[in-house]
């Protein structure tokens, strides 16, 4: 699962403030289910992005539980799309961010600024416009791209997948919230 915010706010090296992550280290998280990488592939004073990787171990989620048939427990998406993994590492790992606190930086909390979110793959079993419909009316542009089955096999179709980029000026406590 892959997350990544960007911003184009001047100077962009304070979303490093507003999130509490220093631009120049990886850190990595412990979780329940794996683990939650934080590093920078992107830093400028024009442009800045954070990446969050979630690492989801498929065996620790499923050690303990009844074994009916073995393989269905170790062969699912659940290391790969976004899912509430996702709101749990935001939360243990953005957790101040998300709440509006910054110490070092008080004045950035309520600042509007220009992010761009982008989540790698998000599950939609439904109809697309299910997705639009949950963030354009918070004020975001939403721009979703499908994935194939198999590139391999394109008669296979389209999968349930698809990538999202989320575009608004908002405060990143809310973005994080929304996400």
């Amino acid at each position: 699962m892959l997350l990544t915010i960007t911003t184009t706010h001047q100077p962009a090296t304070d979303l490093g403030y507003l999130l509490h992550k220093h631009p120049e280290r990886v850190q990595t998280f412990k979780l329940n289910f794996g683990q939650a990488h934080v590093f920078y592939p992107e830093t400028s004073e024009q442009r800045c992005t954070i990446a969050l990787l979630l690492d989801v171990d498929p065996v620790h989620l499923v050690r303990g539980r009844d074994k009916s048939f073995a393989l269905e427990q170790y062969v699912n998406d659940r290391p790969y799309v976004a899912s509430s993994f996702l709101s749990v590492a935001l939360s243990e790992v953005f957790g101040t961010a998300l709440n509006g606190h910054c110490n070092a930086r008080p004045e950035l909390v309520d600042t509007v600024l220009p992010l761009k979110a982008h989540l790698v793959v998000v599950p939609c079993r439904g109809e697309v416009e299910t997705l639009r419909s949950l963030f354009e009316p918070l004020g975001y542009t939403v721009t979703l791209e499908p994935h194939v089955l198999d590139e391999q096999y394109p008669e296979w179709g389209m999968s349930p997948y698809y990538s999202i980029t989320l575009e608004a000026n908002c405060r990143l406590s809310n973005l994080l919230s929304h996400i």
